[in-house]
C-alpha cells in the first residue's frame, strides 16, 4: 500500500480538481444551451481518462522529474566537473548547455505547442509550417532557459532581464509582420505547459540549491518567465526572417526577369 498510496492520493486530489470543470461544462450544456449530452458513456470515460492521466502525471513529477532535475543540477555543478569549483560564471558552461538542450527538447514535445502549430498552419494555408513554428519556439525557450540559469549562477536580479526583454519585445512588435504578432504572443504561453514547466522548474530549484549562496525562493524560481518571454521574440524573428527571404526572392526574380528581357 505504501507504493500505491501516493498514486491513490493523486487520483483523489485530481478528481476534486476536475469536478468543478466538469460541473461548469455540464451546467452550460444542460441549462444554458439546453441540450442533452450526446454521448454520456463516452464523456464519462473521457473524464475518467483525464483524472487517471493527470494523477499519473503528477505522481510522476513527484517521483521522477523533480528529483531528476535536482540530481542533474547537482551533478553539473559538482566541483569535479566545474574544474575550478565554480568560482566564476564561466565555469558553468555545461549547465548553460544542458539548460538550452532541455528547454529545446521539452518545447518540441509540448502538446499545447503542437496543437497551436497545427492550427496556425491550417489557418495560414501552410505559410506557417508546423515544424517551422515549433523549432522557432523551441529555440526561444532554449535561449531563455540558458539565460535564466546564467541569472541564477550570477545571482543578478530577475527584473533586470524581464524589463529588458519586454522592451525588446515592444520594439520588435513595431517592425514584425502584423499577422504573426498575436501568434507570437500566444506562443509564449503555450510553451509553459505540461512538459516544459516541471522540468524547467526542477532545474531552477536544483540549480539554486547547488550553487553556493543562492536562495531557493529568490533564485530557484523565474526560469518559467524566461521560457515565456523569449519565444515571443523568436517567433517574431522567424516571421521577420521569412518576410526578408520572401522580399529577397522577389527581388531576385525581378532581376532575372529584367535580364531575360530583349533589348
Amino acid at each position: 500500500m505504501n507504493v500505491l498510496e501516493p498514486l491513490v492520493l493523486a487520483i483523489v486530489n485530481t478528481l476534486f480538481d476536475v469536478i468543478p470543470i466538469a460541473a461548469i461544462l455540464l451546467f452550460f450544456q444542460l441549462f444554458v444551451l439546453r441540450r442533452p449530452l450526446a454521448h454520456v458513456k463516452r464523456t464519462l470515460l473521457g473524464i475518467g481518462y483525464v483524472v487517471v492521466g493527470l494523477a499519473l502525471f503528477l505522481a510522476g513529477l513527484e517521483k521522477a522529474l523533480f528529483p531528476l532535475g535536482r540530481l542533474m543540477a547537482e551533478a553539473l555543478t559538482h566541483p569535479a566537473l566545474l574544474g575550478s569549483a565554480g568560482s566564476s560564471w564561466r565555469d558553468y558552461g555545461w549547465v548553460y548547455a544542458f539548460a538550452a538542450a532541455i528547454g529545446f527538447a521539452t518545447t518540441v514535445a509540448e502538446p499545447a505547442l503542437i496543437a497551436v502549430s497545427i492550427k496556425a498552419s491550417e489557418v495560414s494555408g501552410g505559410t506557417i509550417t508546423v515544424w517551422g513554428l515549433r523549432i522557432a519556439v523551441a529555440i526561444g525557450v532554449a535561449l531563455g532557459v540558458a539565460l535564466g540559469t546564467f541569472r541564477i549562477v550570477t545571482g543578478t536580479p530577475l527584473h533586470w532581464y524581464i524589463i529588458a526583454g519586454y522592451v525588446l519585445v515592444v520594439i520588435q512588435t513595431v517592425f514584425a509582420p502584423r499577422l504573426i504578432i498575436p501568434l507570437a504572443y500566444d506562443s509564449g504561453g503555450v510553451t509553459t505547459s505540461t512538459v516544459t514547466v516541471p522540468l524547467v522548474a526542477a532545474l531552477g530549484l536544483g540549480l539554486a540549491s547547488a550553487v553556493p549562496g543562492r536562495s531557493l525562493l529568490l533564485d530557484g524560481f523565474g526560469l518559467i518567465a524566461f521560457a515565456s518571454l523569449f519565444p515571443i521574440m523568436s517567433v517574431m524573428g522567424y516571421a521577420q526572417l521569412g518576410e526578408w527571404r520572401a522580399r529577397r526572392a522577389a527581388r531576385l526574380r525581378q532581376a532575372r526577369a529584367l535580364q531575360d528581357q530583349p533589348f
